[in-house]
C-alpha cells in the first residue's frame, strides 16, 4: 500500500495508457474498459481495409530509418498502391524501432534489411498498422466515447505516449488518447522525461505490473541506473496464488 501512496508517476505503452489513466484517478476502472473495447474494435476495423502490418527493428548506429521508408514507400508506389503508408510508429529504445505500414512495404525492408543497416528485422504477430494513419477510421468512434466519459485531472503525473510529456487536464487527456491512435508511441522519449534527475539524484523504485517484462526490459536499453531499481508485478500470478 505504501508504494502506491507514494507513486510520483505512472505511464502505460500503447493500450497500457488506458490503465495508467486508472491507477492516477484519471479515468473510472468500468468507462475506461468500455473505451479500450471500443478503441479496440474500430482498430480492428480499420486493420481490415488495408493489408498492413508492424515490423521491430533494431538497427546498427547507421540506420536511417525515415530514409528506409520513404524508399519502402517509393517501392509501394512503383506497385501501383495510392498513397502509401510506412513509418516508425513505436520508438522503443536506442536502435530500436517498430515500423508500420502497408504489408508491401515491410516486406521490402525485411529483403532489403542489410542495405538499410538493420541488424533484424521480425515481423510483429498482429493485424494491423497500429499508431499510423492507417487507423484514421478508428479515430472517431474513440473521440465520441471519450466525450461521454468522465475524465478527472490525474492524483500524479500521468506522462503522454504522444509528445513523452505530463497530461495537464482532463481535456487534454481527451484529445491525446484519441490522437495516439494515429500518432507513434515514443516510449523511449517518455523514459527519458521520467527518469530525468540532477545528476547524484536517486533513481525511484519502478514497478511494471502485469503480463511480461518487455518495459523492464527496454527501461535496461535506455537507463541502466533506473533499470536497477525496477520490479516486475504480475498480477496474474497473485491472483492465482490467492485462489490456491
Amino acid at each position: 500500500p505504501q508504494v502506491v501512496e507514494r507513486c510520483v508517476a505512472a505511464a502505460g505503452y500503447s493500450v497500457g495508457e488506458f490503465a495508467a489513466l486508472v491507477f492516477a484517478g484519471a479515468l473510472g476502472f468500468a468507462e475506461a474498459l468500455y473505451a479500450v473495447k471500443v478503441r479496440a474494435e474500430a482498430m480492428q476495423k480499420a486493420s481490415e481495409a488495408v493489408p498492413s502490418g508492424m515490423l521491430s527493428v533494431v538497427g546498427r548506429r547507421e540506420a536511417n530509418y525515415k530514409f528506409a521508408c520513404l524508399e519502402a514507400r517509393k517501392h509501394c508506389e512503383s506497385l501501383g498502391i495510392e498513397n502509401p503508408v510506412c513509418t516508425v510508429s513505436n520508438y522503443l529504445f536506442p536502435d530500436s524501432r517498430v515500423i508500420a505500414g502497408h504489408l508491401q512495404a515491410l516486406e521490402f525492408l525485411q529483403e532489403n534489411a542489410r542495405k538499410y543497416y538493420f541488424k533484424r528485422a521480425k515481423m510483429l504477430p498482429v493485424s494491423g498498422a497500429f499508431h499510423t494513419r492507417l487507423m484514421e477510421p478508428a479515430v472517431e468512434p474513440l473521440a465520441e466515447v471519450l466525450k461521454s466519459i468522465e475524465i478527472q485531472k490525474p492524483l500524479l503525473c500521468v506522462y503522454s505516449n504522444v509528445d513523452g510529456k505530463k497530461y495537464m487536464h482532463s481535456k487534454h487527456i481527451q484529445k491525446l488518447l484519441v490522437k495516439q491512435v494515429v500518432s507513434p508511441v515514443l516510449w523511449e522519449q517518455t523514459m527519458h522525461s521520467v527518469y530525468e534527475r540532477k545528476q547524484g539524484t536517486e533513481f525511484p523504485y519502478t514497478y511494471e505490473v502485469g503480463p511480461g517484462n518487455q518495459l523492464g526490459a527496454i527501461l535496461k536499453q535506455c537507463n541502466l541506473k533506473a533499470w536497477k531499481q525496477y520490479k516486475h508485478v504480475d498480477a496474474l500470478e497473485d491472483e492465482e496464488e490467492a485462489e490456491i
